[in-house]
């Protein structure tokens, strides 16, 4: 059911920027109104996502760990998958991000002739990280429609992107990677059993909405051309906070822009906040040095504490009287 509804919502969205644009002429207000506050919701929801993560308090260690801690001189300690000081949290902090460490040690679980069976998971792994770099390079590369002058870097990237220059114009290879790892996983989540009893529209609506946003980048590229000369002066236009409207874009552009301010506008509030929250999650950037050093949590109730010394001061005489041993006499 959930996937149906997010099918369904994207597709609405896809209608209703047709219809508000080729039917009612809104081009102001789906090239400019719309953009400017979904980049606000963007930028203020992310802002205050990661205020509330920063200030929530966490008195204990709690990262999570693959590997031996430093504990005896003759035991070896796994300093980066149980990192126990700042440095060995950096580097692993630094797989975790840029290699998906955690991912990659995933495994999958089944059921082969009545035995629970575990095997690689490294296909997930595989496509995550190709989506994930795609996306990257294919947001690094649109960077060229907001400057006058286009850096050098980014002409570097959008060379390498279309090395090998096949078809006319010549197809980047992250489009071909981003579409292909939003599939694999829109596709994961569709026929495997398990992914989708426990999957909801929360899941499925945002690898729709980036498949949408890949589809209609790609149809603008190689099938519905477009005036880019137009789009750039349009974008720059955006950018420089002086809006202007260009009907004669093509309404293809309109509908790829209202589904990126769609995805900003629902980014700060789903589940896409990990691309935050990896980097607040006390799971991942804590040093695990609780033989080390003790942690108190700091909102518990201070608590007096009868200590035996002062246990037997006071009941000294009954307890001699019954017998009980006591070390002061």
């Amino acid at each position: 059911m959930g996937m149906y509804a997010a099918f369904l919502a994207v597709a609405g969205l896809i209608v209703l920027a047709f219809l508000g644009v080729q039917a009612a002429g809104l081009h102001f207000l789906f090239g400019a109104l719309i953009p400017y506050v979904a980049f606000l919701v963007f930028v203020g929801g992310f802002a205050y996502r990661v205020y509330l993560w920063g200030t929530s308090p966490v008195p204990f260690r709690i990262p999570t760990t693959a590997g031996q801690m430093q504990s005896f001189d003759w035991i070896k300690p796994n300093r980066f998958d149980n990192p126990s000081n700042g440095f060995g949290v950096v580097v692993r902090m630094i797989l975790e991000v840029l290699c998906f460490r955690s991912l990659f040690r995933n495994t999958k679980s089944e059921i082969h002739e009545g035995r629970l069976v575990h095997g690689s998971e490294k296909m997930l792994w595989l496509f995550a990280i190709l989506f994930h770099y795609a996306f990257l390079v294919v947001f690094i590369r649109h960077f060229r429609l907001f400057l006058e002058n286009v850096p050098g870097l980014i002409l570097i990237i959008e060379s390498l992107d279309g090395f090998f220059q096949f078809g006319v114009p010549f197809v980047y290879l992250t489009d071909i990677m981003l579409v292909a790892g939003v599939s694999f996983l829109l596709a994961r989540r569709i026929l495997l059993p398990q992914i989708r009893y426990i999957s909801m529209m929360a899941d499925y609506f945002p690898l729709f909405l980036i498949l949408g946003i890949a589809l209609t980048g790609i149809l603008m590229r190689y099938f519905i051309r477009v005036d880019i000369t137009a789009a750039k002066a349009f974008v720059i236009g955006l950018v420089s906070l002086k809006p202007v409207s260009a009907p004669e874009i093509g309404v293809i552009f309109y509908i790829h822009l209202f589904l990126i301010s769609s995805l900003l506008v629902y980014f700060p509030f789903s589940k896409l906040m990990h691309m935050g929250g990896v980097f607040m999650s006390p799971t991942r950037n804590l040093a695990n040095n609780s033989r080390m050093v003790r942690h108190i949590n700091p909102w518990n109730p201070e608590v007096h504490v009868h200590t035996y010394a002062e246990y037997e001061e006071e009941f000294r005489d009954k307890m001699k009287q019954v017998g009980i041993p006591v070390e002061k006499e």
